[in-house]
């Protein structure tokens, strides 16, 4: 047996490998992604990526049934989607252990919204457990089977993304060898139609009372019994800023989140002085404390949004300001940006061209809506931009002839290609713009159905876009270079006046994937310049102002050439 250290997320990828799993399925989102990619360097588990985080779900349910332990992960708008399978296994129930990995995002580092999955177990009656160190993240996961399997529940393993990207001291142990469980037919667990819903919904609460039990004597809370004076129940990160703050007072740290312990908390509330609960996003747990009657400071005290730290932790419950003093330093703001030579950067210059409502999309093509490029009016959820801009059309006659939905390869595979069928079906009329830099960018290069390869590289089957565009009914289909910006131009211009739903595929692979090199060496000849200041429009981090005059940061360039095909005096060249 050995020691490493390990982000929160390798530690959970040990765990699963550890505790015998033999199916993984899941769909990349910052902060859950390494868990999968991780667990994929084991032989004995068959991991992979699934279209979206609801096929994930449901292939780790078809699992589990089997008999097989399994296992998939998700951030936490991805539950979103994985809602309709999390409800109904929470009353099939399984065989073999079913764990689901859900990574919140507080201070929302990568995401759209902040979002507090603890409120999905408790609505859906799954178990939660929420680890607060790597060495945790192990033995939570290792845990969450066996729990699983004795009270024939699917378990959510809920991180952060402290916890997930934080390192600590994880003991390597050897892998378990668990047999399939022997299926069994039984339609009265399994096939969820009303009448045998009723009786599941029955069984539901008898579990819950089997777990509350569970929660107060298993060990899995802890009480820390210090200093008397000040009493703090928290989970997750929040107990390390806890900790880290106020050492000396008493805790009452909480592993498993659904359900919540009573007698634990009334026993604990009764020791200390003054009890706080300490807990990121929603007052999950002070709600629960409060409807026992049970005096407690939470959000009174500490902020209803946004990552805490062990200086907001003292500030908040000392009532002062930090005596701790800090340099004097001001970085300079790094706002993200889409890289050097991005293959999106040139449909965006087109589409802030010709000023158009563009429906954006999840990806790191986002980023299309900062200046200089501007060119995104909405960004809503994975596979929103499609079904959007039908509505646009369907609703306002006037910017229907000037709106496009804009959406990545692996975002339309995981939730665009419902809204591109409906959108014809409807007898919609508007432009769809796939944006197909042939990877999984945002999340950092997995690979998806559009690839040809799976998680493990293996080749495989990949998905044709122009076949799966005819197949629901788009007759009119452009594919186009988006460095090529004069060709772009004008084939949108032509797709958004016809009064039938077209498909623009604007296909060249990301600049970062290994094979991609050009082999140019761009410069500007200053005595061609006549500082229009044209390639700044593009927004290239490359491309700067020296003195009032452009210039190429040679050592960001990657010499794509996009900015010699802007520039109208020949005065850049390859």
């Amino acid at each position: 047996m050995s020691k490493r250290l390990m982000i929160g997320n390798e530690a959970v990828a040990r765990g699963l490998y550890e505790a015998g799993v033999k199916v993984v399925s899941s769909y990349p989102g910052t902060p859950s992604t390494e868990i999968t990619e991780f667990v994929a360097r084991y032989n004995e588990v068959d991991a992979e990526w699934a279209a979206n985080e609801k096929v994930a779900m449901e292939v780790a349910i078809g699992a589990a049934i089997s008999g097989a332990r399994s296992f998939c992960a998700m951030k936490h708008v991805g539950l979103n989607v994985a809602a309709d399978p999390l409800f109904t296994v929470s009353y099939t129930g399984v065989n073999g252990g079913l764990v689901i990995g859900v990574a919140d995002d507080p201070g929302m580092h990568s995401s759209q919204n902040e979002q507090d999955s603890r409120n999905y177990a408790n609505a859906a009656k799954v178990t939660m457990l929420e680890p607060a160190d790597s060495t945790e993240c192990k033995e939570y996961a290792k845990l969450a089977y066996e729990i699983s399997e004795q009270f024939d529940t699917p378990v959510l393993l809920r991180l952060t993304t402290r916890i997930a990207h934080s390192q600590s001291i994880v003991e390597e142990c050897d892998r378990v060898d668990v047999p399939l469980k022997e299926y069994q037919k039984d339609v009265m667990k399994y096939v969820m139609m009303p009448g045998m819903a009723k009786k599941r919904r029955l069984v539901i609460e008898d579990r819950k009372d089997k777990l509350v039990e569970y929660a107060e004597t298993s060990g899995i809370n802890k009480m820390e019994i210090n200093d008397t004076k000040i009493g703090i129940i928290t989970a997750g990160a929040p107990y390390q800023y806890a900790k880290e703050s106020f050492p000396e007072a008493s805790y009452l740290k909480l592993g498993m989140l659904w359900p919540l312990p009573v007698d634990l908390i009334k026993e604990f509330a009764s020791k200390v002085e003054k009890l706080y609960v300490l807990e990121e996003l929603d007052p999950y747990i002070e709600n629960h404390i409060k409807a026992m009657g049970i005096e407690v400071h939470g959000k009174d005290t500490f902020s209803k949004f946004g990552e805490f730290s062990n200086v907001s932790v003292r500030e908040a419950i000392s009532g002062k300001k930090d005596e701790v003093t800090y340099p004097d330093y001001n970085p300079p703001m790094r706002p993200p940006v889409m890289c050097p030579g991005c293959p999106h950067r040139g449909m965006f210059y087109v589409l802030s061209k010709l000023k158009l409502v563009v429906s954006g999309d999840i990806g790191c093509y986002t980023l299309g809506a900062a200046a200089p490029l501007s060119a995104m009016d909405t960004t809503i959820c994975m596979g929103a931009s499609i079904s959007a801009a039908h509505g646009i059309s369907k609703a306002n006659p006037e910017l229907s002839k000037k709106t496009v939905a804009v959406i990545g390869d692996s975002t339309f595979i995981h939730s665009g290609m419902t809204g591109l069928a409906s959108t014809a079906y409807n007898k919609g009329t508007s432009t769809v713009i796939i944006l197909d830099n042939s990877i999984t960018g945002m999340t950092g290069h997995q690979q998806n159905p559009t690839t040809g390869k799976t998680l493990k590289g293996e080749p495989t089957v990949a998905v044709n876009l122009e076949k799966f565009a005819e197949a629901v009914g788009y007759s009119r289909i452009k594919v186009v270079d988006p460095f090529n910006v004069e060709e772009c131009e004008r084939v949108i211009k032509e797709e958004i006046s016809v009064e039938e739903p077209s498909l623009i595929i604007a296909r060249r692979p990301c600049v970062l994937l290994k094979g991609v090199k050009y082999d140019f060496d761009v410069n500007i000849q200053k005595d061609k310049c006549r500082n229009c200041k044209m390639c700044m429009k593009i927004g290239c981090p490359a491309i700067s102002l020296v003195n009032g005059v452009p210039q190429i940061n040679k050592t960001l360039c990657t010499n794509c050439g996009l900015c010699k095909n802007i520039c109208k005096f020949d005065a850049i060249t390859l």
